[in-house]
């Protein structure tokens, strides 16, 4: 988790791939005209929730859901990665910030005309100079502490 890009604008070059179950190949038909998907997934290595923390992009605690933690009480992660290729029931993608592994929950098309509100307010985040971009240890699990579990055999992202 420590070095992992913390969000997927600071994961430019990174590439993996995103691998779904064969019975669903057909569902990614269409896919390829779209230069970005939503990949919506389990943070399955997150620490348990802590409802105030510190964001990797600031220095004062905030509530969970007003930040980008991994902590929450339901632990699901979105990126807007870069669709480089398709190849059958696998997607070559770029920009991740996802972790070797991580259960995929969902896929949906990134639509500029309905997920971009570039003049949109963003709380303390627009008050913020963090120039942080990488992950570092805050949010792993101390010792001893409940992980998240994920289901066995969901799909995977892998970089």
């Amino acid at each position: 988790m420590e070095g992992t890009p913390i969000q997927s604008l600071y994961g430019a070059g990174a590439t993996g791939e995103v691998t779904l179950w064969p019975a669903y190949a057909e569902a990614l038909d269409d896919v390829e005209g779209f230069e970005r998907l939503w990949i919506v997934y389990w943070l399955d290595r997150a620490g348990p929730f802590r409802p105030r923390v510190v964001p990797y992009r600031d220095d004062q605690e905030r509530g969970a859901l007003a930040t980008r933690t991994p902590c929450r009480p339901n632990p699901i992660g979105l990126s807007a990665v870069r669709l480089i290729e398709r190849r059958g029931c696998t997607l070559h993608v770029s920009d991740l910030d996802i972790l070797d592994g991580t259960p995929l929950l969902d896929i949906k098309p990134y639509v500029p005309v309905f997920d971009a509100f570039p003049d949109a307010r963003a709380g303390w985040f627009d008050k913020t100079d963090s120039g942080r971009t990488l992950a570092d240890h805050r949010f792993a699990p101390s010792d001893g502490a409940d992980v998240h579990s994920s289901q066995e055999g969901n799909q995977k992202c892998t970089s």
